[in-house]
């Protein structure tokens, strides 16, 4: 088994938003809420690395009251003017898709825009959901996301996603791909390079990538797809940690929040929880595949979640400039994948009397 390990690192940069933001509501907010909504307040809540979030409590007409979560990005650097705005689009679009699928599982998104008293500052807006401070439970959450990917499929037979979507403030790979090894191979091939760029180059990292894709990714990907073996592009959240779930206090159900969607292998779901560093993790996994089997074949499962779970970690490697910690995770990782898949899937192939299948 490979494993990775180690503690978060402690987020120690100023939030890119400035206070204020969050200290009155936008005429293009208060223009997304239902017309018989009004405002009594907003307050901040909750936290974030990248964004500032608030609560803006309403009332309806009938006297009720209503909650809204109100969350913020800015673009005041240059090159995060358009990063800030494709976080809030590609959130509401994963959120929706989400909740159009599984609509108990998400809060219910509303809108996304930028304000209108500046436009480098963008926001997203859903309903509020009150929450614990607990994991969710087991068997719950296993079935319910086995039920997402087993209702989510691809509209068009293909892996990726009609918009961008981003990893924290990373944008991640989405084009269309007819095959799951096509498209990993050219989303992890961008998380390597994006994390050369974060981390600088490094000739043993740099030989690891390399015999990761040419190697490691056809032969542990490959086999899902050929000799009669076969997998559906299904629709993923893409950032399942204990960070981004909860329980729903007034329903008690699983609530699952901040996607960053695509149609992919649904075993990707499951890469955030191998780390041993999070509060989620074998368990989870374990009751998942009581819902949903284990792609074929199935002797690969853990070395697949490992190959997964290393394009996590070259993400989180590239949010922390000049913090190794993640890179030493991926080396260590990479190392054991190389070691143990000299040939790639040719050789097992080879050695299993299977027709050798090439994919352009």
């Amino acid at each position: 088994m490979v494993q990775t390990h180690d503690t978060e690192p402690v987020w120690d940069k100023p939030v890119d938003v400035p206070e204020k933001w969050i200290q009155y509501v936008d005429d293009n907010v208060s223009g997304r809420l239902p017309t018989a909504f009004q405002v009594k307040g907003i307050y901040p809540f909750g936290a974030s690395y990248w964004t500032r979030t608030a609560e803006i409590q309403t009332v309806q007409e009938d006297g009720t009251p209503k909650s809204f979560f109100l969350k913020k990005m800015t673009g005041y650097k240059v090159t995060q003017n358009e990063t800030g705005k494709a976080m809030v689009s590609g959130e509401y679009v994963s959120m929706k898709s989400l909740h159009d699928t599984c609509p108990t599982l998400t809060p219910n998104p509303v809108a996304w825009g930028t304000y209108a008293a500046d436009p480098n500052v963008h926001f997203f807006l859903c309903e509020f959901v009150d929450m614990t401070d607990d994991l969710p439970d087991v068997q719950l959450l296993a079935e319910s996301l086995a039920e997402l990917h087993k209702r989510g499929v691809s509209p068009n037979g293909k892996y990726g996603f009609p918009v961008p979507t981003l990893q924290g403030t990373i944008p991640q790979y989405t084009d269309w791909c007819d095959s799951w090894e096509e498209f990993f191979s050219k989303s992890i091939r961008r998380v390597m390079e994006n994390e050369e760029r974060s981390q600088g180059s490094d000739p043993e990292v740099q030989e690891l990538c390399q015999q990761i894709l040419s190697k490691v990714v056809p032969r542990l990907l490959r086999p899902l797809e050929t000799g009669g073996r076969s997998i559906q592009p299904r629709l993923v959240h893409g950032d399942i940690w204990d960070g981004n779930v909860s329980m729903d206090a007034t329903v008690d159900k699983p609530v699952i929040f901040d996607a960053t969607c695509i149609f992919a292998h649904n075993e990707i779901e499951l890469a955030p929880l191998r780390p041993v560093r999070h509060r989620m993790g074998k368990s989870y996994v374990k009751e998942y595949f009581k819902h949903f089997p284990i792609s074929k074949p199935e002797d690969d499962q853990d070395d697949r979640n490992a190959l997964y779970c290393l394009r996590w970690d070259f993400n989180c490697s590239t949010l922390y400039p000049g913090n190794l910690r993640y890179r030493k995770i991926c080396v260590d990782v990479m190392r054991t994948l190389v070691a143990k898949y000299p040939d790639g899937y040719e050789g097992w192939a080879k050695e299993r009397g299977e027709e050798i299948v090439s994919i352009e």
